[in-house]
């Protein structure tokens, strides 16, 4: 509320309560006076110098005339609609991230959580063509579909990253767009008029991915939703609702209707990422915001309207209400920087600003078993790292009260490599190992970050977008090893091509505990050849992942 909003209540009511009082002191019977015989129109007009009440104009009285839309949002879907994707390391990258983000929501399966907010809201509902969920016996309406499989995408924190002004996970956007592609592709097999009336194939799967990846992080690149305290989230709402209004056949200017719903859609609180509130909904926050953008571009396509200002309206807009009154900004036009850049998560299911210095406390594990040391030598260590670690995962001494706590605690994390020489999704359990061991807790407490500040302008600069961590270890002899410093995380786009084979391993890793080793060779053997995967059909390519 504005202060002379307020104020201007306070005022009201304080009227209110004075011509109350005044009356419950002097009630006398009623007289017809001259004033009470006057017509009530010229009554009016008499009273009006004396009311307290300021002057309004009512919301209905003057027709609006008609508006353009905001250009931040004609913009994306002047994008959606118009622009070709003719990038073919973008292609070739989204495969990866394909194959990648589905390996990540299988592994999320094994965690019990996660399946309970999974399924139909009717348990044995079946929804004829609907959306198949990968790994589950579930098909459900593409709006709930789209729910559950970005729930699972999400869960673990192990799909790609992107880092900017807004950190976010592009691959997020895949709960959206795969539901709605296997709906779309079952629905008109069975002779629906969906969209263009075809069957998808993988490759539209792909395209839809690069212009969502693009959408999310351009937007993310110079502008901040966490400073005003709202989840990055919101982004991946507006770039599903935008690709999955193109694939639904809606035209340019209901394309711009639905995102701007998206915008006026209530936008997720980050309470859920940090202390006192650190909870699981932070793992299935992207599910929900895929949930909204298919289900706002479906009452669209059923002829519901947009906002054209729903961003700058003065008082009432996103700007006025949840941005402090500036509007967005932006580095680049929509191309595919963003899907050839994003980062993969390869070595450890962790909050990506801790990578690189998980990946330094395992090489330090290294030399110290040379030394014939372990991490019960350690007296303490310091982490030289980038502004935002500190500001989203540094917990040195808040007490780990869930899974949501540990894996986004750097000094959790690195305690836990530095112990076991590992980091795994199981590490962050209640009850697990790592999460009850007293000397992981010990040293936890005693790892302390500090902001290097060329490490944050290297974290913001389009040509680097490292994420660096530097770890220097004392031991309780008194010896200090040398820093260990490892700027750009496995995954990055500097080590993409030696990430690759790690990133298949992962995948078939985490295939195995579903299917028969036979169809999971079957199935890499298939994300390895571009082509054939791209030309495959959507709903076929998905009848893969389905376990009755």
């Amino acid at each position: 509320m504005s202060a002379f909003s307020r104020n201007f209540c306070s005022t009201a009511s304080r009227t209110i309560r004075q011509r109350a009082s005044i009356s419950c002191k002097a009630v006398r019977p009623i007289t017809l006076t001259a004033t009470a015989r006057t017509p009530i129109t010229q009554r009016a007009a008499i009273a009006a110098p004396f009311s307290t009440m300021p002057t309004l104009r009512s919301g209905a009285a003057v027709p609006a005339a008609a508006r353009e839309f905001d250009p931040e949002i004609t913009d994306v879907a002047n994008y959606v609609h118009n622009v070709k994707v003719d990038s073919e390391l973008a292609f070739d990258t989204a495969r990866w991230v394909f194959i990648d983000t589905l390996g990540c929501g299988l592994k999320a399966l094994e965690f019990q959580q996660c399946k309970n907010i999974l399924g139909p809201v009717v348990e044995g509902t079946v929804v004829p063509n609907g959306t198949k969920v990968p790994g589950t016996p579930y098909q459900l309406d593409p709006v709930l579909g789209a729910f559950n499989i970005g729930a699972m995408i999400r869960w673990l924190d192990f799909n790609d990253c992107w880092l900017a002004a807004e950190w976010g996970h592009p691959s997020d956007n895949l709960g959206a767009i795969l539901a709605t592609a296997d709906w779309i592709s079952r629905t008109n097999r069975a002779g629906g008029k969906l969209g263009n009336g075809k069957v998808l194939k993988v490759r539209d799967v792909l395209e839809a991915m690069i212009k969502a990846h693009e959408i999310q992080g351009c937007m993310a690149l110079e502008n901040s939703f966490n400073k005003v305290g709202l989840d990055h989230v919101v982004l991946v709402k507006v770039a599903s609702t935008a690709v999955v209004a193109k694939m639904l056949g809606l035209s340019e200017a209901q394309t711009r209707d639905a995102i701007s719903q998206a915008w006026c859609d209530g936008q997720s609180m980050r309470t859920y990422r940090h202390s006192p509130n650190t909870m699981s909904r932070k793992s299935w926050a992207a599910g929900d915001a895929c949930e909204k953008a298919v289900n706002l571009c479906l009452k669209v396509m059923r002829g519901e309207g947009g906002m054209p200002t729903v961003l700058s309206a003065p008082t009432w807009g996103f700007y006025d209400v949840n941005f402090g009154g500036k509007p967005f900004k932006f580095q680049r036009p929509y191309g595919s920087y963003v899907m050839e850049n994003v980062l993969f998560k390869v070595s450890y299911p962790a909050e990506f600003h801790s990578q690189t210095a998980i990946e330094a406390a395992k090489r330090i594990n290294v030399k110290l078993r040379k030394m014939g040391k372990t991490a019960e030598d350690i007296e303490s260590v310091t982490n030289r790292t980038h502004e935002a670690c500190i500001r989203i995962i540094d917990k040195q001494f808040k007490p780990m009260d869930n899974f949501a706590d540990r894996d986004h605690c750097v000094q959790y994390m690195v305690s836990t490599m530095f112990v076991f020489d590992r980091l795994e999704a199981t590490d962050y359990t209640d009850g697990s190992e790592a999460a009850t061991s007293q000397l992981v807790e010990s040293l936890r407490q005693r790892i302390t970050c500090v902001e290097d500040p060329q490490f944050t302008k290297d974290y913001h600069d389009p040509e680097k977008r490292t994420i660096a961590n530097a770890l220097t270890v004392k031991l309780r002899d008194g010896t200090i090893l040398e820093e260990e410093v490892v700027e750009a995380p496995l995954g990055h786009r500097l080590r993409r091509e030696e990430a690759k084979p790690e990133i298949l391993a992962k995948y078939k890793r985490h295939l195995g505990p579903h299917f028969p080793a036979e169809h999971v060779e079957k199935l890499v053997a298939l994300s390895q050849d571009g082509k054939a995967l791209e030309e495959m059909d959507v709903d076929k390519y998905v009848d893969l992942y389905v376990k009755n």
